[in-house]
Formats: C-alpha cells, structure tokens, sequence
C-alpha cells in the first residue's frame, strides 16, 4: 500500500476548519480515483514531549505510489488540492511513501 499522509498545522479557526473539513473537503477528497482508506485523527495532535503545532492528521491509503500519483493529478485529485487554500491557513504538509507491514 502507498499513503498520503497530511499534516494540518493549527489554523486561525479551528471550529471553522473542522466544520469545513468534514462537511466539504472529505468529500471532495473521497472522489480522488484509487482511494482505498482516508482516516483522520480524533482528539488533539501531541508529541511524546507535549503539544505540536498538528491540528489533524489525514491518511489516505491507495493501492501503490503510482496509483496515489495518478489519483492526485486527475480532476478530482486537483480539485481537492485547489480546496486547500479554502480552509488549511494554518498550512499543510504533504508526505508520500510505501508502508509495509513489520
């Protein structure tokens, strides 16, 4: 499996970021062709030392690399990207790799 792992940093309106988060990004992102799996965290984002700066964490699980690529540059890919700007001013990270089980 390949996974897209994003990091909300906190935004200016944490009520606001959750409610547009739930109620338009996620289905936005759940159009994105070859999505398998998108979890989120619950609760606060913390460090084995204290707070982060983390709002939320998204997982979204895809077949291969290739898959989540292709998945991401087809219009609903782009169109979840583009909705960033909307509610993520706090900034975001995007992180891309291949998970196995250990």
């Amino acid at each position: 499996m390949a996974r897209l792992l994003v990091l909300y940093k906190t935004p200016k309106k944490p009520a606001a970021f959750d409610k547009y988060y739930q109620s338009v990004h996620i289905p936005l992102a759940k159009k994105i062709p070859g999505l398998k799996h998108y979890g989120v965290s619950t609760g606060g984002v913390t460090t084995p030392t204290g707070d982060s700066d983390i709002h939320l964490v998204a997982a979204l699980d895809f077949e291969t690399v290739a898959a989540l690529k292709l998945g991401l540059a087809s219009p609903e890919g782009q169109a979840a990207a583009g909705d960033l700007a909307n509610f993520a001013d706090g900034g975001v990270d995007l992180l891309i790799f291949d998970t196995k089980d250990a």
